[in-house]
């Protein structure tokens, strides 16, 4: 083949696709027509150094010129590509590892070496969302074995950087989510690495929530650090607070995220295996794992929670983990902030030890703590709250805090939105539930998390005597325009709160 037909000069388009990569030609291009080459083929781009895989669209416009082939963002990221840089295009050689996905379509148990091939061309960037979606699909609703699960994460773990610390033990926490507020990561860093213990915390932005970890922390501080600065922090301070998508540990995961959450499929065996790659991958020897159970939170029974907990601490065995799993209370939000700044004030409220701060972020913060430093062997079982609760009431926790914030860069203080608008009981009565997705979707549609000071802030819990007119909650918004959106939802929904 005379690879000189097959060259194009390439032009920026500033098309951006998330994490597809796509390649753009015209239907006249002298490529598209002798290799065959038709809409959403795909086909691979090439140039001196680098090579990826990419959907095709064919346009019929003269946004490009015959000779001319554009890239996605994400694609032109990729192939570290200028304008006018010359690409070759070829056609795609066969994806080996798609049998397997077939396999698994059709029940078949795969071993580490059948995900480790699906794993290693998801990160290469081989599979399109189309391929995404099926292999998603394929593992979820109970379609994976333990072993399997184990040989996931295994594959997961293989897949990017593994940080290593030096340290015996390294300790780490993660919460399944569904609670909105439940801001706790940032509590327990604080008062664990007071205490002397390692915890280099690498956390996700917001997938269907109002906020991730690393949303409100970076109201408070730098989150997006390279693996370098991640260790210098940690040797520093004992721990950090940072977003994980720079450290490049287990990136097949980013990718399965971004399509879970457009699926909105929660897998078990995909849910666990993204959680232990990560920890592994972080250097993690021991783990502290809440699972909230509740009527509209992730896990909604306590069947379902036990068996996740069976599975979690069997997986983290498998993998060189010590897992403990702790069962919570899932049944409403945590705190009062719902939203990266109300969360982030939450937050210093409580290493504060101010008076208004929330009980119960303070006491599940101060729980899980106590679960990690009694793992970590260095106190007898029991006395781990008694520890956690000294370090917080004394001020060291907040003192650790705003040392990590300094040394990952900054110390910001939050500040509100400016547009609010109170939400208050139409009757008396108790108040009998909260909806945790509905409260969710209505601070999200406030703004949060693009819009940091957007919101909820949630004045009253479940059990509590509600009078006529009292407030429930306030809904912050950086503009008119969404607080208008906000509000008409929540004039559509009646049983965000239910009063009885």
């Amino acid at each position: 083949m005379d690879t000189h037909s097959n060259i194009l000069k390439y032009k920026h388009l500033g098309i951006y696709t998330q994490n597809e990569n796509v390649v753009y030609m015209r239907e006249d291009c002298h490529v598209c027509i002798s290799e065959g080459f038709e809409a959403l083929t795909r086909i691979r781009i090439s140039n001196a150094n680098t090579s990826i895989v990419a959907s095709l669209n064919v346009l019929n416009s003269d946004i490009l010129l015959p000779n001319e082939i554009g890239l996605s963002d994400a694609a032109a990221k990729k192939l570290n590509v200028s304008p006018n840089d010359t690409l070759y295009v070829s056609h795609l050689e066969p994806i080996e590892s798609l049998s397997h996905v077939r396999a698994k379509i059709y029940n078949k148990k795969l071993d580490y070496k059948a995900y480790n091939n699906i794993i290693t061309d998801i990160v290469e960037g081989d599979y399109s969302n189309i391929h995404l979606s099926a292999f998603i699909t394929a593992c979820a609703g109970d379609r994976m074995d333990i072993d399997e699960i184990s040989d996931l994460t295994k594959a997961m773990i293989a897949s990017g950087k593994q940080l290593n610390w030096n340290k015996d033990i390294v300790v780490d926490k993660h919460c399944i989510g569904g609670l909105p507020g439940n801001r706790t990561t940032p509590l327990v860093v604080a008062i664990v690495a007071a205490y002397g213990l390692t915890m280099p915390k690498t956390s996700s932005r917001a997938i269907t929530s109002p906020a991730g970890t690393a949303d409100t922390m970076e109201v408070l501080t730098n989150v997006t650090l390279s693996s370098e600065e991640i260790k210098a922090v940690v040797e520093k301070e004992g721990g950090c607070f940072v977003w994980g998508g720079t450290a490049q540990l287990s990136p097949a995961d980013d990718v399965l995220i971004k399509i879970e959450k457009a699926l909105d499929i929660d897998s078990e065996g995909q849910l666990i295996a993204s959680v232990l790659s990560k920890k592994a991958a972080a250097g993690s020897t021991h783990v502290v794992i809440d699972i909230p159970v509740g009527e509209t939170a992730k896990v909604r029974s306590t069947e379902m929670a036990e068996k996740l907990k069976n599975h979690m601490e069997t997986v983290g065995t498998a993998v060189g983990l010590n897992v403990k799993v702790v069962v919570t209370d899932g049944t409403q939000p945590v705190g009062r902030g719902i939203g990266p700044t109300l969360e982030a004030i939450d937050i210093l409220k409580v290493l504060k030890n101010e008076a208004d701060a929330p009980k119960d972020l303070t006491e599940r913060a101060l729980l899980l703590a106590a679960e990690l430093i009694e793992l970590s062997g260095k106190v007898e079982k029991g006395k781990g709250l008694v520890t956690a609760n000294q370090l917080l009431k004394s001020g060291k926790a907040y003192e650790k805090f705003i040392a990590i914030c300094k040394a990952q860069g900054q110390f910001s203080k939050p500040v509100l939105a400016p547009y609010k608008i109170e939400i208050k009981a139409e009757k008396s009565g108790v108040l009998q539930r909260i909806d945790n997705r509905k409260i969710a979707k209505l601070a999200k549609l406030s703004g949060a998390p693009q819009s940091k000071s957007a919101g909820i802030l949630l004045n009253v819990h479940l059990g509590e005597q509600i009078e006529e007119n009292q407030l429930l909650y306030t809904i912050y918004a950086e503009s008119k325009g969404e607080l208008n959106y906000a509000l008409e939802y929540e004039n559509n929904h009646n049983d965000i709160i239910t009063i009885n």
